[in-house]
Formats: structure tokens, sequence, C-alpha cells
């Protein structure tokens, strides 16, 4: 099965709050190319999407959700910037048995993004992405072990 993990994109240094800051127009741009890139790497088709209720996280999957086949979108409180990797390494590989999914897709942040890579593939150090970056992983639930497919970064 695959897990796709995307970093928001470039958003506005100030808001009212740090939930609150939106996207810039280059933040939608560089989301959008690499949603396409994905999509021609295999990514058409997402079982599950579930997206951080902060807004530049909303504003990203408002950006590309159009490049996927969709079946279920679901904001989730867990993966904000400071959520818990092994937490929602948990409630994900739960809801692949449970809902029998074949892909997911979480749009979050840093430093989340980097940390639950390297729960999904053990032996991969947290990587660095750059806004609007997304990775591939070839996800085996009976192992609970996953590998690099790919990782796109903006343009």
């Amino acid at each position: 099965m695959k897990i796709y993990i995307m970093r928001h994109g470039e958003a506005e240094h100030f808001a009212a709050s740090d939930s609150e800051r939106a996207l810039t127009a280059h933040g939608i741009d560089c989301s959008i190319s690499v949603a396409k890139s994905a999509a021609l790497n295999g990514a058409q088709e997402i079982d599950k999407v579930l997206v951080s209720p902060y807004l530049r996280a909303q504003q990203t999957w408002q950006a590309i959700e159009s490049n996927f086949d969709t079946k279920s979108v679901e904001t989730c409180a867990d993966i904000t910037p400071y959520g818990q990797a092994e937490q929602v390494f948990d409630y994900v590989t739960a809801l692949i048995d449970v809902e029998k999914l074949n892909s997911v897709m979480l749009v979050s942040h840093l430093p989340l993004v980097g940390y639950l890579t390297a729960e999904f593939v053990p032996d991969m150090i947290p990587p660095m992405f750059p806004t609007s970056g997304m990775i591939c992983i070839e996800f085996d639930p009976e192992t609970q072990s996953g590998q690099k497919v790919w990782h796109l970064n903006p343009q």
C-alpha cells in the first residue's frame, strides 16, 4: 500500500496565530506543481486524505485536490506541527486495517512530516521537507515497515 506525506505550501510569516497563517501565491503554485508530479508518478487514486486543521494545510489540500481521485477526506487535529509521530502512526495503521485502505495521504507540517516518515520507514533518518515537498512510501501493514519510493520537491 502507499502512504503519501506532504508538507503544506509556503505560508505567510505573520498572522494572528500560527494556525491562521495563509498560503502565499508561490505556495499554491508549488503545491500544485508537486501534486501534478505526484499524480504522474502513480498517486492518482487516494483512499483517505488526512489534513491538518491549520489554515495553510487546509489551503494546500484545496489547491491540489483536483489532481487526485479521493474517496474520503478528514481534518485530523493530531497532525499539527507538534503532533506525536508515534500516535499518528498508530492511528494511520489502525485506519488502514479497519477501513481496508490501499493508500493514505497526510497534509501536515514540519517537524511532524519528517518524524512521521521515519515511523513508516524505520531505517530512515527523519528527512527535511521543503514547503510543498511530498514523499511516497510503499508500506507493508503486516510488517509495519516501509520503503521510500520517491520524494518530490517543488521546482
